[in-house]
């Protein structure tokens, strides 16, 4: 338990963190889910929507600190193969 006044704040502060940095990895993992879901269901104009709007929320996670941007990366690109393939 935090004993200082400052350690009862970084507390607050982290618990603060903690509850926006989740929002902004469930919402970035639906928006992948999206895109697999178009995947497998070999919707290819619905993939490449999905895909759109889920690369922003990828690369947005990796600014915020939520996920490593080489990671962020991968994500995209492997998830832009599959569409590709897909359309072919």
């Amino acid at each position: 338990m935090a004993n200082t006044s400052s350690a009862k704040k970084a507390v607050r502060k982290i618990a603060r963190k903690t509850a926006v940095n989740r929002s902004r990895r469930t919402e970035m993992r639906t928006y992948v889910r999206r895109v697999e879901e178009a995947l497998t269901a070999g919707d290819a104009k619905a993939a490449q929507t999905a895909l759109s709007d889920a690369e922003p929320k990828v690369m947005r996670a990796a600014q915020k600190g939520i996920l490593h941007k080489n990671t962020a990366s991968r994500k995209v690109s492997r998830l832009t193969a599959r569409v590709k393939a897909l359309t072919k």
